[in-house]
């Protein structure tokens, strides 16, 4: 059956969508009874009301979290039986396939396109790889005196607290409580105001899978969770995706209760260089295109700002507006929509503002409105602005489809500008020459570096983190496992 957008129209009409926070495997209403509304982007209309947890539902789960790494329910399981339970809820994960999917794009705004082939399917996959690598990692001998034997083994840290954005709401939350519930930890996850639905259904299918009771937890709320899981004494781990001024307020907060581990996957205003010896600046113009309005360019690592060298740029920005126009946003539920609805109004808001701040300092080459105002919903289209390096537009994240086009002449002097940022996150080369490729490579200062390509390779066998105030710690790969466990030193004596 071809799924249309009559298809995906009729499901919504009648999909059911739970708002309530998951707590000790069963849902509950907050305990004050709050909620607050879950609008769709698509055309501001009420999706549902959401628990609007405070204290005392935090609390609950946090306990649940505690009685049930304690008990040993989940931490004690044997990898091989932990293995398969994760399986089993990644397989529901595909099995729930168009419903997820739905209420991604319902709630954020996402094209169905992207959810249905890249979101649902990604986090579901990052739940079956951290699940399959769980029995396949051991501990070490450690050379000691003739009469020790000395290991070294990771357990579990405990309660990891898990605080995650609205940008991809499943995928990124998989990339936190895939690799903390394979090591044997017990989950509470905080899901964004603005996109908290897919969270909380698949709290569910997790029970249903086996992950017993308290094991895995869904606290929704605007905002007060997350300050309430930093503080809390008896969370060990807290791993977070957001702004970088949210993420200091974080660190502040563990560091005033329990010094709990804290992992930060923040910000970035990542530079995208094309060099004049570029061999296609066609595909170039066209993966710097989708590099900031993939997603509407909520992405952490759109490539915000494009540094072009000066005696290509004339050409190669007539293919950027080319390939710029193919991203037209749509209703996210038409499966032909390349680019969909803003978050929400505050979001649009905030976009809008940028755009005014770049009309007043730098040349507007393409868009620059807002647009199906009469859907209801929050749409911009795609913008790009050619403008310098200190301008407002070029040096702060806007999270929107806003691009900044910068010039430069020489290789060093495009090196200096795209470190000249607080943020690393990701950074991306074209060139055709294999040296120039390395050694720029090697100068920018970004936990991911593309060389003739953008945001490709995201499998999960590549960490992906950030340099500087785009955070700590890394997501995807082993190197994640090492976040949510503990070193142990363990020395016996022989005679």
């Amino acid at each position: 059956m071809e799924k249309t957008l009559a298809y995906w129209q009729d499901k919504a009409a009648t999909l059911s969508i739970e708002g309530r926070a998951f707590i000790d495997g069963e849902y509950r209403h907050a305990a004050n009874g709050r909620t607050f509304d879950c609008l769709s982007p698509i055309d501001g209309k009420l999706l549902v009301k959401v628990a609007d947890s405070a204290a005392d539902d935090v609390n609950a789960a946090v306990a649940a979290a505690r009685g049930a790494f304690d008990s040993r329910v989940w931490s004690g399981l044997n990898p091989r039986q932990r293995k398969a339970i994760l399986l089993r809820w990644a397989g529901l994960l595909r099995e729930h396939l168009d419903e997820l999917s739905l209420l991604e794009t319902l709630d954020a705004g996402k094209p169905i396109g992207d959810t249905t082939s890249v979101d649902v399917p990604g986090a579901a996959y990052c739940v079956e790889w951290f699940a399959e690598a769980i029995d396949k990692i051991g501990g070490e001998v450690a050379p000691a005196d003739h009469h020790l034997v000395g290991l070294v083994t990771r357990e579990p840290i405990g309660v990891v607290a898990a605080v995650v954005p609205w940008n991809f709401p499943i995928l990124m939350a998989s990339w936190k409580f895939g690799p903390a519930l394979a090591a044997g930890n017990s989950v509470v996850l905080k899901p964004s105001e603005k996109s908290p639905l897919t969270a909380i259904r698949i709290a569910q299918l997790a029970h249903e899978a086996g992950i017993p009771a308290g094991v895995f937890n869904v606290v929704p709320g605007a905002g007060e969770p997350g300050k309430l899981l930093a503080l809390h004494p008896d969370v060990d781990c807290l791993a977070f995706t957001g702004s970088t001024n949210v993420g200091k307020l974080i660190m502040q907060y563990a560091g005033q209760s329990n010094l709990k581990r804290v992992w930060l996957e923040l910000g970035g205003k990542s530079p995208n260089i094309v060099m004049p010896d570029c061999a296609d600046l066609d595909r170039a113009a066209n993966a710097a295109a989708g590099a900031i309005f993939y997603n509407m360019g909520e992405m952490c690592t759109a490539g915000s700002r494009l540094l072009v060298h000066r005696d290509i740029k004339d050409v190669f920005l007539d293919k950027l507006i080319a390939a710029a126009r193919s991203y037209t946003p749509g209703n996210p539920l038409d499966p032909k929509t390349s680019m969909g609805a803003i978050v929400d109004q505050v979001q649009l808001d905030r976009v809008l503002g940028y755009i005014e701040a770049g009309r007043a300092e730098s040349k507007l080459l393409l868009g620059g409105g807002r647009v199906k105002q009469e859907s209801g919903g929050y749409y911009i289209e795609p913008t790009i602005f050619d403008t310098q390096a200190d301008a407002k537009i070029a040096r702060e994240e806007i999270f929107g489809p806003v691009l900044s086009v910068i010039t430069f002449d020489t290789a060093e002097e495009a090196i200096r500008i795209a470190n000249n940022s607080e943020y690393g996150l990701a950074a991306a080369v074209w060139t055709s020459n294999l040296t120039t490729a390395h050694e720029m490579a090697r100068s920018l200062r970004a936990g991911t570096v593309w060389v003739n390509c953008y945001d490709e390779g995201g499998d999960m066998n590549f960490p992906f983190g950030g340099y500087k105030q785009s955070g700590n710690g890394r997501d995807k790969s082993l190197h994640a496992l090492e976040k949510y466990t503990e070193l142990k030193s363990t020395l016996v004596r022989l005679r």
